[in-house]
């Protein structure tokens, strides 16, 4: 019989990582590999093993440690960057370390507040704000006596929503993010703070701050320039511009699903509002991002459907890795992580089907009555409306038949899937008090697959 020995130290792993970081690096092959041993090593880990899934008390501590280790490989970025190291595979390596490190403070969250769970039809809490650890500092910045944010002017928001397409839009290019949106924070004179942001139902706007953080989010990131004279400048260019393309004589500025950087155009997708800001403002010589997403692949079905024309782009998620600016702090609400998390390993799933696989999205009759009726949506009925609602809130002039019929395919796909590994996600913390594991959500939707067969939802495998 094995002797029985005590649980291991999570926060003597996170010295491990910390010294691999620490580590002196000689090429970008070998800060890639560096980085992809950090990121399986925290793949592969077995929760049981680790004091704190098992003694609640030490979660706060280890959340802080790992967010810091995150803070501490952005510092890093940007001299690997300098020394001409940062490779795409290191790219990729570093935002894979960043999503496996925020999934375990997730975990570490939703262990805190013991699984609890947002209620039905509730919010969530406002963004940088709410109780139980929702949000961590950077120890570089300081903040208020009261511990409340500060924002500055210039200041960028990342930020995730909660519906499928949210986590399409975020695993959408070559690399897996957990961010969907991005926003810029605007100081007035008078000190009222608002934010401006291209929506896809309602291109760019201007909202004010207090409201916009208060909008059902399920997690938040503050940037901050390094250059805060340049940033106010940006936030003060792109907040007189949308305010003045909404006045009765200006020229409304619609969301760009291209996705293309194409300079001359007038419509602007959400980050491309950020950066037509800084390149702006800096008389072009600040272009966002330093490291770009590519939409290189293969299998072009669904970029093609919702009218993504561009191959390499601005994606929000690129903003983790952008070597001028700063992380302030970043917020979730551990009631929604969970679901947030499922969702995104969902649409992983799903886009490798379709780029490995050769599954492509196939309309029926009512998504084709779906999508015409969201082009006619004035004229719609109620049951219909709701309908829609579930996959586009609302519906822009510019928006093509084929990008609402793509979006509710996808949404319509993704949501029976979802539910099920939900159900199984409640019975497994109910049981053991530990959620399931991302490797373990992988395995089980690899085998949903395989049963399911040729058809999942809207998607069909094509073989020629």
């Amino acid at each position: 019989m094995l002797d029985v020995v005590g649980p291991e130290r999570f926060r003597d792993e996170i010295q491990v990582y910390r010294a691999a970081l620490n580590r002196p690096i000689a090429s970008s092959d070998v800060l890639a590999a560096t980085l992809e041993r950090v990121y399986k090593s925290f793949e592969q880990q077995d929760f049981f093993r680790y004091d704190v899934f098992l003694e609640r008390e030490k979660a706060p501590g280890t959340m802080d440690e790992l967010f810091q280790l995150q803070m501490e490989l952005r510092d890093h970025v940007s001299d690997w960057h300098a020394a001409g190291l940062m490779s795409r595979p290191a790219q990729k390596a570093a935002r894979d370390c960043l999503r496996a490190t925020r999934y375990a403070i997730d975990i570490l969250g939703e262990l805190w507040i013991g699984y609890e769970r947002l209620p039905k039809d509730g919010r969530t809490y406002r963004a940088f704000a709410g109780s139980h650890l929702n949000t961590l500092h950077n120890r570089a910045f300081s903040t208020d006596d009261d511990g409340r944010m500060e924002f500055w002017s210039g200041d960028v928001i990342l930020t995730r929503g909660q519906l499928h397409n949210s986590a399409a839009i975020a695993r959408i290019g070559d690399v897996d993010s957990q961010f969907s949106h991005v926003a810029m924070v605007y100081i007035d004179i008078n000190g009222q703070h608002w934010a401006v942001e291209s929506l896809i139902e309602r291109g760019a706007v201007v909202t004010p701050l207090a409201e916009w953080l208060d909008h059902d989010l399920g997690r938040a990131v503050l940037f901050r320039h390094k250059d805060a004279r340049l940033a106010q400048r940006a936030a003060t260019l792109i907040h007189d511009r949308v305010q003045q393309s909404r006045r009765p004589a200006g020229k409304r500025i619609l969301y760009d699903f291209t996705m293309t950087l194409d300079e001359n155009t007038h419509n602007l997708y959400c980050s491309k509002l950020v950066r037509r800001a800084f390149r702006e403002a800096s008389d072009g010589q600040v272009l966002l991002p330093t490291f770009s997403t590519l939409l290189d692949m293969q299998n072009r079905d669904f970029p093609r459907r919702i009218g993504v024309k561009a191959v390499e782009t601005f994606a929000p998620g690129d903003l983790e890795l952008e070597p001028s600016f700063d992380i302030v702090a970043e917020w979730q609400d551990y009631r929604v992580t969970s679901e947030l998390r499922l969702k995104d390993i969902v649409m992983d799933k799903l886009f490798e089907w379709m780029e490995r696989d050769g599954y492509r999205f196939e309309e029926t009759f009512r998504i084709r009555l779906i999508s015409w009726f969201g082009r006619l949506s004035s004229y719609l009925s109620q049951d219909i409306k709701r309908m829609i609602d579930d996959v586009v809130p609302m519906v822009p002039v510019n928006m093509k038949r084929s990008a609402i019929a793509a979006i509710a395919m996808l949404h319509e796909t993704a949501e029976p899937i979802f539910k099920e590994l939900d159900e199984l996600e409640r019975e497994r913390t109910e049981r053991s008090g530990l959620p399931l594991h991302p490797r373990e959500v992988r395995q089980i939707l690899d085998r949903m697959r395989e049963a399911q067969g040729a058809r999942i939802g809207y998607l069909a495998r094509r073989l020629d």
